[in-house]
């Protein structure tokens, strides 16, 4: 088996079916609307970020993240991953009443169990949520900025990519960048080349999380391989949020034959019926990827990882 990495998967939205029936159950929760025989129940981007939060909803004790972090990082393991970075909200974690700290140490006790039991690196990069609002963002990145925990080491915008703008969350970048924090941030989604634009003018970060609507502007396509930009892709999201028609159809194979750093993730895989493991058979088997293209891409994302160099001496030994 083929070492893989991973670093753009949303932990709240890595609940498999069963682990969601089971917490509804605990917690006496229907979900009638957000769950049936095939999965779970969306149409589009806002009923999915709708449906996401009713899933969150079901984690309300650090017991309850422990539980979901381990599972979803053994899991990974088991399918040949040895690096993970996984996206978290403190909002969260204040939604239910958890708080962000208790919701912190929750999953990095699942992190350590993981670890434990497989191997298997894993970090946090706390995200703001962009529909949020800037303040709130201001806010989620104050918080990261105080390094609340050793494994949380790095920064990201998620949420609604069409609401505001980007220099609007400029400044809760400047925060975690004067923190040390790497950055990344969602770009190039639902939004067209010009977000992936904004994003780098404004925000200059290490990776950028989807990024693949750049393939709209040659000229950003070739500025982000000279800067050596990594983007997180999640071919598998893309095609089921129709952001593109087929693989057939996805940019991945273009932007990578142009230079530009790409990386293979699930992004929130059950919700879009795939994985890690998935991604990286659909790149060989649909997108003509040769081994070597697709190990190339594991080094990327280790290389890209934010690690501490120790670990990503020892991860990069691995390969």
């Amino acid at each position: 088996m083929r070492p893989k990495a991973e670093l753009h998967c949303h932990i709240e939205g890595a609940v498999a079916p069963e682990l969601a029936r089971a917490q509804a159950e605990k917690y006496g929760v229907d979900l009638t609307g957000v769950l049936d025989g095939e999965g779970y129940v969306w149409r589009d981007f806002t009923g999915f970020l709708a449906c996401y939060d009713r899933v969150a909803g079901l984690f309300r004790s650090e017991e309850d993240y422990a539980l979901l972090a381990e599972t979803y990082l053994t899991g990974l393991a088991e399918a040949g991953a040895i690096y993970s970075e996984i996206i978290v909200s403190p909002d969260h974690g204040a939604r239910v009443g958890l708080g962000p700290n208790a919701y912190l140490a929750g999953l990095a006790a699942g992190i350590g169990a993981a670890r434990d039991r497989t191997g298997i690196e894993g970090r946090m990069l706390v995200t703001g949520i962009r529909h949020l609002g800037a303040e709130a963002v201001v806010a989620a990145a104050r918080f990261a900025a105080t390094r609340p925990h050793p494994l949380v080491t790095g920064f990201n915008l998620a949420g609604e990519e069409r609401f505001g703008r980007v220099a609007d969350y400029a400044r809760a970048f400047d925060i975690a960048r004067d923190a040390g924090l790497g950055l990344t941030i969602h770009a190039g989604e639902l939004c067209g080349a010009a977000s992936v634009r904004d994003a780098l003018d404004h925000v200059r970060p290490a990776r950028i999380s989807h990024g693949v609507r750049a393939i709209e502007d040659a000229a950003l396509v070739e500025r982000l391989a000279d800067e050596g930009v990594v983007l997180e892709c999640c071919p598998g999201s893309n095609i089921a949020l129709g952001v593109f028609p087929s693989f057939a159809g996805h940019p991945l194979r273009a932007l990578h034959d142009r230079g530009v750093k790409v990386t293979l993730n699930s992004d929130d895989p059950p919700f879009f019926h795939t994985s890690l493991a998935r991604e990286y058979a659909v790149a060989a088997e649909e997108m003509g990827f040769s081994r070597g293209d697709i190990d190339g891409m594991t080094r990327t994302a280790i290389e890209a990882a934010f690690v501490e160099p120790s670990v990503k001496a020892r991860l990069l030994s691995s390969l």
